[in-house]
């Protein structure tokens, strides 16, 4: 294969969003194929011994195995990487595998990590269950008090962890403040970015380090497979990551990297047709509740944070109802969108973050992290907003709002 002419990085690295989530890391076989192709191989064969040999020794350039790498996987890989703005990307079977591989290829027995108090479920049940378990300790803050950052600090605090904005509770990060405060105590940041993906928000341009995804969300947008990315440094990725990961095997197939890719061609046009149906299906949810999360409403305690570091707020928000009850008995009366744990979708998706996405976590760390048993989370799709909003309207009347 050949790289598609003017695949150089030195012009790629300028060329705008939009053109390289189409363009970006394309490579062509002697057919000159437009759309990528797919590589549903395991193995390859070589011209001699020798040169197998070569490769093995990282002294010939080209492919071994595809649990070490796979030209369709590589083109993902190349592609997430300049939009991140990133020097290098590895892509995993899931977003969670991508969580558990940026901390364990770097962490050792004796180091500390400063985790955000709002989080995907199971990546609290990593910080509470796996690392504790080969000596890494952890400690909880509120990420949005940016004083509890630096006072959560340790002589072994190797890691600040967090997601912005988080799942589900919408807490905002100030990106600049604490990468800036990590950077000043040789601390490496690792930032979930799933709710934005690069389109909508870059946190390496404030100074973090590591950029990890759920590609399953937003960059599939389409509920089709499971995938996962993390971007770093060229040192950080081939010296840390790519060890740890070609020898612990979790590995993204060529198959879903394939489709991730056809995703990213629409991503652009999805993230912001969905913040915008988002804003306002909010602003409707804002007349008939007490409380809604969302960064884009001026009513968000960030919001004014959160439009400083985003060019939309994504498609991802949160209300809050009375209790469990009525969430569900809320839910329950909907009539287009689905019961979903899912999020990034083209569908309007919603759930009862308590009883499901955050379940594993139990009554105590879910109320430390937030999230309440009236809560329910949303992933506004591309409907026409006004469908959802007569959607929502005649559920949240159905339980008496």
């Amino acid at each position: 294969m050949k790289r598609h002419s003017g695949q150089d990085r030195s012009l790629t690295s300028r060329w705008r969003p939009a053109t390289q989530a189409v363009r970006g890391g394309t490579w062509r076989s002697e057919q000159g194929e437009t759309s990528e192709a797919l590589f549903l191989t395991s193995g390859y064969a070589y011209d001699s011994a020798e040169e197998v040999a070569a490769r093995f020794a990282g002294e010939s350039k080209g492919m071994q195995y595809s649990r070490f790498q796979n030209p369709t996987v590589q083109m993902l890989e190349e592609r997430i990487a300049l939009m991140e703005g990133a020097e290098a990307c590895k892509v995993q079977a899931t977003g969670m595998a991508a969580m558990t591989s940026a901390l364990l290829c770097m962490l050792n027995q004796g180091d500390h990590v400063v985790a955000g108090r709002a989080a995907f479920g199971s990546c609290r049940w990593i910080l509470d269950n796996v690392l504790n378990r080969f000596g890494i300790t952890h400690s909880i803050v509120d990420a949005r008090d940016n004083d509890q950052w630096k006072a959560a600090i340790q002589l072994n605090t190797k890691v600040f962890f967090f997601e912005t904005p988080a799942n589900p509770t919408l807490d905002v990060v100030d990106l600049a403040y604490v990468c800036g405060l990590a950077r000043e105590h040789g601390i490496l940041t690792i930032v979930d970015n799933a709710f934005a993906t690069p389109i909508l928000q870059r946190p390496m341009d404030f100074g973090a380090d590591i950029v990890a995804y759920s590609a399953t969300k937003l960059m599939d947008g389409q509920g089709r497979v499971l995938a996962g990315a993390v971007c770093g440094s060229d040192e950080w990725i081939n010296g840390k990551l790519s060890p740890f990961q070609r020898n612990t095997g979790p590995i993204l197939s060529p198959f879903n990297a394939w489709v991730v890719l056809k995703g990213l061609e629409t991503l652009e046009l999805r993230a912001f047709k969905q913040s915008d149906n988002a804003l306002k299906v909010g602003k409707f949810v804002e007349t008939r509740v007490e409380r809604v999360l969302h960064p884009g409403l001026p009513s968000h305690p960030q919001h004014n944070l959160a439009m400083s570091q985003m060019a939309g707020a994504g498609p991802i928000f949160s209300f809050i109802l009375e209790d469990r009850k009525q969430a569900m008995a809320m839910l329950n009366a909907l009539q287009i969108a689905d019961i979903s744990n899912n999020i990034g979708d083209s569908r309007t998706l919603l759930c009862h973050p308590a009883s499901t996405t955050h379940n594993n976590m139990g009554p105590e760390k879910r109320a430390e992290a937030g999230v309440e048993e009236g809560m329910i989370r949303i992933n506004v799709g591309l409907e026409d907003p006004d469908d959802i909003i007569d959607d929502l309207d005649q559920a949240l009347t159905a339980v008496g709002l």
